[in-house]
């Protein structure tokens, strides 16, 4: 697995300093060169020398020990050298342990989630109009990559087999008792029985009404035609027909228990019963929901609701007004702002917040360290090793530079010292 170059940082110029530093050790090998040809002839050389062999020295050490932080050096199989790539998975190991240990620890975490106020951020984030707005073109742009997705037949056929297969394992009478039984759960039926009866006394009430049930007396009484009483007597029946339904409307209305209440709740409970016991009954509801499952008209509505939904979508989400931007950008600001002027909310998300951080800390601690294990395990250590020393490589070539320079400046005091004391 290749290394994420951002885990690195930005390389700088290792490839430089690497030939600064072999230069000046070539350049402390011609110095030493030189001043052994020349020590007869002046003293001085002879602190030259000395300086220039210890700063061969030194580089050649330190390059062995940059070195062999990668690679072996010179491709020897030296012991204790390629420590890197040697101790790859140890890395990774004492990596995760590190991180686990000092970065969530539970108290450390809690710290920082107490002085982070995240509620408290997120109210004063939401209440600026142009972040609300933020949030809704990015919610907006995930809704038009979703509705772009889903626009798809694969899509239709699967959502359309799957409303075949729920239809097909809901026992459609005996759901629709229970869902009768609870309508009418302390005669809430009784209600819309009230409702019932106030439209149709307000229906007899119109006159094209009684006129309808006027004329349609009039065609039955055919013997009062023909001495002109038909209308008449139609009328008058109309009258007696709007006022027996009036009186039997006030007599339920005042009377709970109007045998007409009692017949409707025993029709209605005899339904239920029937909804939910009737073997009879079920088989025809499951011939009737067969039927419909069975019928490729229902997989054509299906597609048909499908597509004109996302066609919607796509098109209110493509407006410039759009009306779903400006739902969630409202939704966004209302939050913010409740937020804002709510101290106990704010203070409630925060506990909760702090109350279940140690949880989540607790449970997930110990999964993060080994994620860290797994991925630098996971690394070729050969790319590794290749990106660390381009990165952080340019610092290590500095070893290799001071060691050159120190590594003379100490063989030259040595020089010194030696002869002083002579």
């Amino acid at each position: 697995m290749k290394v994420p170059h951002a885990l690195l940082g930005r390389p700088r110029d290792a490839a430089g300093m690497k030939r600064l530093a072999l230069g000046l050790l070539v350049g402390a090998a011609c110095l030493y060169a030189l001043a052994t040809a020349m020590a007869p002839r002046h003293a001085a050389w002879g602190y030259v020398a000395a300086f220039a062999e210890a700063a061969m020295v030194g580089a050649v050490a330190d390059w062995f020990a940059v070195v062999a932080l990668f690679r072996h050096p010179l491709g020897l199989p030296i012991p204790h050298t390629a420590i890197i790539p040697a101790n790859k998975n140890r890395i990774g190991d004492n990596l995760g342990s590190f991180i686990a240990t000092h970065f969530l620890a539970t108290d450390q975490v809690l710290a920082k989630v107490r002085d982070f106020d995240a509620a408290g951020r997120v109210a004063d984030w939401l209440s600026h109009p142009a972040n609300a707005d933020r949030v809704a073109a990015r919610l907006l742009d995930v809704g038009r990559w979703a509705v772009g997705a889903l626009d798809d037949e694969r899509v239709r056929t699967f959502v359309a087999d799957l409303a075949r297969r729920g239809l097909a394992q809901v026992d459609v009478t005996r759901l629709s008792g229970q869902v009768l039984e609870a309508m009418t759960h302390e005669r809430r039926h009784q209600e819309l029985l009230d409702g019932v009866l106030v439209q149709l006394a307000r229906l007899l009430g119109e006159d094209s009404v009684q006129d309808t049930i006027a004329e349609a007396i009039a065609r039955e009484v055919k013997a009062l035609k023909y001495v002109g009483l038909d209308q008449v007597a139609a009328r008058l029946a109309t009258r007696k027909v709007v006022v027996i339904v009036a009186k039997t409307i006030i007599d339920m209305a005042d009377d709970p228990a109007h045998r007409l209440r009692r017949r409707f709740d025993d029709m209605v409970d005899g339904f239920v019963a029937r909804l939910k016991d009737d073997a009879a009954l079920q088989a025809r509801g499951e011939r009737l929901k067969r039927e419909l499952i069975d019928n490729p008209a229902l997989g054509s509505y299906i597609h048909q609701l499908w597509g004109e939904l996302l066609a919607w979508l796509q098109a209110d989400m493509a407006h410039h007004d759009s009306s779903i931007r400006r739902t969630i950008t409202q939704a966004a600001r209302t939050l913010g702002e409740r937020l804002t002027g709510d101290a106990d909310i704010r203070g409630w998300i925060n506990g909760e917040l702090q109350a279940a951080a140690p949880r989540l800390i607790e449970r997930y601690r110990d999964d993060i360290r080994r994620y860290i294990v797994a991925r630098v395990q996971a690394w070729d250590a050969r790319e590794m090793t290749d990106e660390l020393e381009r990165h952080i490589g340019r610092d290590l070539q500095f070893i290799r530079i001071n060691g050159t320079l120190v590594g003379g400046l100490v063989g030259l005091l040595i020089h010194t010292a030696t002869h002083a004391w002579r």
